[in-house]
């Protein structure tokens, strides 16, 4: 709670903080001039209510009293966000040394604050025990704050505001080569995954890691904003779990579920970010092929969910691509669609459907809309083929002439095909999209075990 917050349209939204244990808190909102009053627990001393939030627009006020008087000035209502993941979130737009983010620079020095998009970047916290404060304010969109504000969010608030002319609040919380499981809560893993040893949350071991360990960052960096009000959550994170595909759909599906149930948004839409190609040790291996499989899984049944890929924008030099213009605004596209009601786009990716093989080809069909798939008339990089030796060559693929979601795959040294496999490998450069430029996520026609020559490295 500070000035130059941005709180979520149209709702009830949580208002909240700190008195001396059992003084009666007024709030009172300048858009409406209603007063909610509550009394601040007895031994703690939090309190919270909920105020209704008109439309988006502003600046108002919210003055908050237990007999001694707050204002929060500037305050904007309009759509916030709820940013986290590890590194490839956390990249700001001034970039890591030696690895610039594409444009960052136009975007810094053109930032003005008087453009209503906000950004509150949480410091980096580890903690053993759940808190209830942490450091983070809310800052306009100026040129210093926007070079140290994770690019890939930036991206995502500016295209949102840009097409729906609303303030747009955006909170980051992020930490580098993090895992899954240090930003999900203790009781999620005792209800759910008792296998996994907590020891160091009650100092019977010592912490081997900060932000790879369960529950750490979730105490530090989540704990401390419920019960905040928000619309969605956009999620890039993966690469430090990226061994342990199948678990990642599990954990991936608690964390969604936990989200939305300690923010009270049941039906929050969760949009996450498919891993970048990179050739890590072994630029021929499939293991991340299989985990974007696994991310795909992951949000697939949950509802209100989805992703979007990065398979045309890897480097092979670096794990921080810097096309993070490209991420933001594919998710920001997503939400655009399914949230906002924008219906001339279509901004989910083709994702797999089947395959007929006959004559020595496979005919790929994809989920596609109206568009189709493009481009047309000519080959398409990323596809594999393999026969039933289950050896995996170079396929030639392009878009069938007739049929507009589907591929025509095959390879001469492959007379009879029996999978063919797309952006499989740990670095490969895709190449096929729908007719909005949205590309397809790696996809497999095969339902093979885990070859343990091709995954290890």
């Amino acid at each position: 709670m500070s000035d130059n917050m941005v709180l979520q349209q149209q709702t009830s939204a949580a208002v909240f903080g700190k008195a001396d244990p059992g003084k009666r808190v007024t709030v009172r909102t300048s858009w409406n001039r209603k007063k909610v009053r509550t009394v601040a627990d007895s031994q703690t001393g939090k309190w919270l209510v909920y105020v209704q939030t008109p439309e988006a627009g502003g600046p108002y006020e919210i003055t908050i009293s237990d007999g001694e008087e707050v204002v929060l000035h500037d305050i904007l209502i309009g759509e916030v966000w709820f940013a986290s993941g590890q590194s490839n979130m956390e990249m700001p737009m001034k970039g890591y040394a030696s690895q610039p983010v594409k444009d960052g620079t136009k975007y810094i020095v053109s930032a003005k604050a008087s453009r209503p998009i906000r950004i509150c970047n949480i410091e980096r916290r580890s903690s053993e025990t759940v808190q209830d404060s942490c450091a983070g304010c809310w800052n306009k969109n100026t040129p210093n704050v926007v070079a140290e504000t994770s690019a890939t969010a930036y991206f995502f608030a500016e295209a949102l505001q840009n097409a729906l002319d609303i303030p747009v609040g955006i909170i980051v919380s992020s930490w580098g080569g993090s895992s899954i499981e240090a930003w999900i809560k203790r009781e999620v893993f005792e209800e759910e995954y008792p296998q996994i040893d907590l020891g160091h949350l009650d100092g019977q071991r010592p912490v081997s890691s900060l932000h790879k360990e369960p529950c750490l960052l979730y105490n530090g960096q989540v704990a401390p904003l419920v019960p905040f009000t928000f619309k969605g959550i956009i999620w890039y994170q993966g690469e430090t779990n990226r061994g342990r595909a199948d678990e990642y759909i599990l954990l991936q599906r608690s964390y969604v579920k936990m989200m939305r149930e300690i923010f009270r948004v049941p039906d929050a839409p969760f949009y996450c970010v498919q891993i970048a190609p990179y050739p890590y040790n072994n630029a021929r291996k499939t293991r991340n092929g299989y985990f974007c499989e696994a991310q795909q899984k992951s949000v697939e049944g949950i509802g209100h969910a989805g992703y979007v890929t990065t398979v045309d924008i890897g480097e092979y030099g670096t794990i921080h691509p810097c096309r993070k213009q490209e991420v933001g605004q594919r998710l920001a596209w997503l939400a655009l669609q399914n949230d906002y009601g924008m219906d001339a786009i279509e901004a989910v990716a083709p994702r797999y459907k089947g395959v007929e093989f006959r004559e020595g080809k496979g005919f790929v069909e994809m989920v596609v809309g109206s568009g189709g798939l493009s481009p047309m008339r000519v080959e398409i990089p990323g596809f594999e083929i393999a026969g039933p030796d289950h050896k995996f060559v170079p396929a030639i693929a392009m878009r069938d002439s007739q049929n507009k979601r589907m591929v025509v795959v095959w390879s001469d040294a492959v007379p009879e095909p029996v999978a063919i496999r797309y952006c499989w490998r740990n670095w490969c450069v895709g190449g096929l999209y729908n007719n909005f430029g949205i590309p397809a996520g790696p996809f497999r026609t095969d339902d093979w075990p885990m070859n343990s020559a091709d995954w290890e490295e």
